[in-house]
């Protein structure tokens, strides 16, 4: 409000505060450019900061045009007139009175009339921005016009009173804190403004003359000294907000009763982390892991300014005076200045005037630099400011033909991804201590063991060999003392034999004695000969165990050894107790199966017929038992060839919720095998599927009948069959109804088999089926995507050989069918088999010529590019580059960007 001596004072009455703050601080960082160029004229001012043609989009600044109501003065003053301005917003047209046949017509980008929302102003204005700050690129939004035609209002009204009243300041601030992690990203505010040619900051108005530094590397703008806030809720950035405009300057006048007497910015830094999944905690992955964890997380850094300007006035009919007329002389000095550039840069002149005024020089980014700019310019309905308001729209029309160059900011958090691989580090060296500890504790276990082994063989050893001496000692005393009784006994049958010592009775002692001699000394050199023996194995054992005890080395060795082979073993146990446990879960999903057919066939069945379907269920359920005995796998055939097809097919009309389920899960894995879809058909199965299908609510029996049809789908012969018996209206409306992702990957799995049929393309599009298979994208699911991704390149591919043979011609249906933007934006998306899929629709898309502009309008020419470049397939990138080569349309559109194959 105006002090009472006409002088400027703070406005809503507040006087200066204090707030805690951090000092902004300058990073050097690695920027990686992911962009590409658009513009000849872009290139050619890129080059003057430093940039490649490659690094270049094409960014016009986006003009909106917002008219204001009429307020109660100029209801009492232009009663008798009508307004000087015409609005065509469903055109985007405005109409400009000179007199009252004759108007000037301007276009804009949007028109937006006296009665439009805040909320439709925001999103068709700043949104856009803010959505590419989120992505790492530079925005700006600002207003200008005539003073009290609601600039303050469209950007910075805080709605305390009313929600739907807030402003683009709060509401952007919204969508960035609704974006954002707290744990890993960061948001901060600055809010300044320029009066009377200064610098002042908001926050704390005691910094009033704050340098403008400029980066002479980068040629970037920025404000060192200003304050900076980090933001972590939407209240105290209102709060900020609260402080900021009680600290501008605002005055009274004839033309509005606050009127803002500086120019105020708020600039929004963020800074974002794009990272991959988090970390696997499993032993087995955990290297793995950390060898594909030692790429550095991106920090994407974009800057969002909105600028709120000062409005231009005539002096005659603001009637400014004293400060108030210095005050807007600086005020339209700094406009001029601003209206000098973007005329510069809309006549690409060689030199733009930036350095004229420092708002110019804070908004070297906004227009010709490398931020993404939405300019919103409000005007009034009066015919007494024609004038004014045909200025302003002439300013909007010139910033209209500003191009920018938009430049993503990337840079390598390297402090996050050493503190991650110090944390791995920790991990993987605790880990390995444990295992070294075990190890340890292991080989020490195994010695004791050895030791006490090779102690208890010596013990025993020495017993027996103790023994073995003393046996043989008891042998030798035996045998001597047999001797001396036999000796003795010949002795008294020579004096019994009256032969008591003559020549022949001493000839035959000598004789007898000689022989027992002998025997005796054999026996002694034999019983020498065993002790020689058994001291030398004594000798031998104890030469091992002294090799044993000394060499630690072989010995570690083969405890190793031992400790591998037990290692081993347990894992060979361990596997053989899953795949146990796998079939015996089996061989129970196979009896429950058999024994829910038999209740049926019990109940179902009567006579012979009863008794000889249980026989053969019978007969099923132990040869299938017999086969999961001896290890083999478990088939749906046997049950299929005992049981009878007819018998299977008329369980799924069953009353029986269970016996219908478990029915329908036959006929799919019987589907699912080549041989059986030709006895499946000439049954009737298709039929009864489909009927299921279409009258039937449960998920489950939806899932497995839609699974059934896709393997009979599989078949060009069955194909033709489902569609005859209207099976593709009935998977739409499944499509459009299921929200099970494994239903809705069954149901687009079976129309991208269809979508492989050159016969049925154009049934397939107009029963429905591109449309259903486009809806599916909602799930989300990447088995859902993969199928309709496969769905589109079987589609396109038959059009492209269609269109080959001549027997089509016309625009692709898929792109009739808006298919188009979602073929492009998944391009190049994270999951292998959706990528590969959409390369190859892209590249058969392109081969037919009528779909050229519609892919260049679509920005699938840069994806293209990129295939051609980067695709992991030899075969696709060669057809990409092909396709580009062959296309005279293609060929001209990279002449122009420059861009060569």
């Amino acid at each position: 409000m105006a002090s009472p001596g006409g002088g400027v004072g703070y406005r809503n009455g507040f006087h200066r505060g204090s707030v805690k703050v951090e000092r902004q601080s300058s990073v050097t960082a690695n920027f990686k450019s992911l962009t590409l160029k658009s513009k000849h004229q872009a290139a050619r001012r890129s080059s003057s900061l430093g940039g490649s043609a490659k690094d270049i989009v094409d960014g016009r600044v986006r003009v909106a045009v917002r008219l204001r109501p009429r307020n109660a003065e100029e209801l009492v003053a232009d009663a008798d007139y009508a307004d000087c301005v015409e609005l065509q917003p469903e055109v985007k047209r405005l109409k400009l009175r000179k007199n009252n046949w004759d108007s000037d017509t301007y276009e804009f980008d949007e028109v937006l009339t006296e009665f439009a929302s805040q909320k439709r102003v925001y999103e068709v204005v700043a949104k856009p921005v803010v959505e590419s700050v989120l992505d790492g690129y530079n925005g700006t939004v600002m207003a200008y016009g005539q003073t009290g035609t609601g600039k303050t209002y469209t950007l910075g009204h805080l709605g305390e009173l009313d929600n739907s009243e807030c402003g683009i300041m709060v509401r952007s601030m919204e969508d960035i804190l609704a974006n954002l992690s707290p744990e890993t990203d960061f948001v901060s505010v600055s809010y300044i403004q320029i009066y009377m040619e200064t610098i002042q900051d908001l926050l704390t108005p005691s910094n009033d003359n704050i340098p403008i530094m400029e980066d002479p590397k980068t040629g970037e703008v920025s404000l060192p000294g200003a304050t900076v806030v980090e933001i972590r809720d939407q209240q105290s950035f209102l709060e900020l907000l609260r402080l900021g405009e009680a600290h501008r300057f605002a005055a009274n006048t004839k033309l509005n009763t606050e009127s803002s007497r500086s120019h105020a910015i708020l600039m929004v830094q963020v800074k974002r982390s794009v990272m991959g999944g988090e970390a696997s905690s499993s032993e087995e992955d955990s290297h793995s892991h950390l060898v594909q964890s030692c790429d550095p997380p991106l920090v994407r850094k974009g800057k969002l300014v909105v600028v709120d300007l000062a409005g231009s006035e005539r002096v005659q009919k603001s009637g400014s005076e004293g400060q108030a007329l210095e005050e807007a002389k600086c005020i339209n000095l700094s406009l001029s200045a601003l209206g000098k550039c973007i005329n510069a840069l809309a006549e690409n002149s060689p030199h733009v005037p930036v350095r004229d005024s420092k708002l110019t020089r804070l908004l070297k980014d906004s227009f010709g630099g490398t931020a993404r700019t939405s300019l919103i310019v409000t005007i009034g309905p009066s015919p007494r400011h024609r004038g004014e308001t045909a200025s302003t729209i002439l300013f909007g029309q010139r910033a209209m033909k500003v191009e920018n160059m938009l430049k993503i900011k990337e840079e390598f958090d390297y402090k996050s991804l050493s503190r991650r691989l110090e944390v791995q580090l920790d991990k993987l060296i605790a880990e390995n201590e444990r295992r070294q500890k075990a190890c340890d504790d292991e080989i020490k276990r195994i010695t004791l063991e050895a030791q006490n082994h090779i102690s208890e063989v010596e013990r025993k050893f020495a017993t027996e060999l103790e023994k073995e001496r003393s046996r043989c000692q008891m042998d030798y005393l035996d045998s001597i003392k047999k001797l001396e009784e036999k000796w003795m006994m010949n002795q008294q049958q020579q004096h019994a034999n009256g032969f008591p010592g003559g020549p022949c009775g001493r000839k035959e002692h000598n004789n007898c004695s000689s022989e027992e001699l002998a025997k005796v000394e054999k026996l002694l050199q034999n019983e020498s000969n065993l002790r020689k023996t058994a001291e030398e194995e004594v000798n031998n054992l104890k030469n091992q165990i002294n090799k044993l005890t000394s060499s630690g080395a072989g010995g570690n060795t083969e405890i190793l050894r031992l400790h591998k082979i037990l290692e081993d073993e347990t894992n060979e146990k361990k596997k053989h107790q899953e795949e146990i446990m796998m079939l015996q879960s089996q061989l129970l999903q196979l009896t429950f199966e058999a024994d829910q057919m038999r209740r049926y066939l019990n109940r179902a069945g009567s006579g012979n017929g009863l008794s000889s379907a249980h026989s053969l269920i019978s007969q099923g359920r132990h040869s299938q038992l017999r086969d999961l005995e001896n290890g083999q796998k478990s088939s749906f055939n046997s049950l299929f060839e005992q049981v009878g097809l007819q018998k299977i097919l008329s369980m799924l009309e069953s009353q029986d919720a269970n016996i219908r389920i478990h029915a329908v899960k036959v006929v799919a894995n019987l589907a699912a095998e080549e041989a059986n879809q030709e006895k499946i058909v000439a049954a009737g199965c298709l039929g009864s599927l489909l009927m299921l299908l279409r009258s039937y609510e449960d998920e489950t029996v939806r899932r497995v009948a839609a699974g059934a049809i896709a393997n009979l789908a599989m078949s060009e012969v069955n194909q033709e069959l489902i569609v005859a018996e209207g099976g593709i209206s009935l998977l739409s409306v499944t499509a459009d109804d299921a929200e099970d992702p494994q239903t809705l990957r069954m149901v687009a799995g079976a129309i991208a088999n269809l979508c492989g049929n050159d016969k049925l393309q154009i049934k397939l599009r107009s029963e429905g089926g591109i449309k259903a298979l486009l809806g599916m994208v909602r799930c989300r699911h990447p088995d859902v995507l993969s199928q309709i991704a496969r769905g589109i390149a079987n589609f396109a591919k038959c059009e492209s050989r269609a269109a080959a043979q001549g027997s089509r011609a016309g625009k692709s249906l898929l792109i009739e069918d808006g298919a188009l933007p979602w073929i492009v934006q998944n391009a190049n998306n994270e999951a292998s088999a959706i990528r590969r899929h959409i390369e190859l629709a892209l590249c058969h898309l392109a081969q037919h010529e009528v779909n050229v502009r519609e892919m260049i309008a679509g920005g699938a020419l840069w994806e293209l590019v990129r295939i051609s470049r980067d695709c992991s397939r030899e075969d696709i990138r060669t057809l990409a580059r092909r396709t580009l080569c062959s296309s005279p349309a293609f060929q001209a559109e990279l002449r122009r960007l420059r861009i060569e194959i």
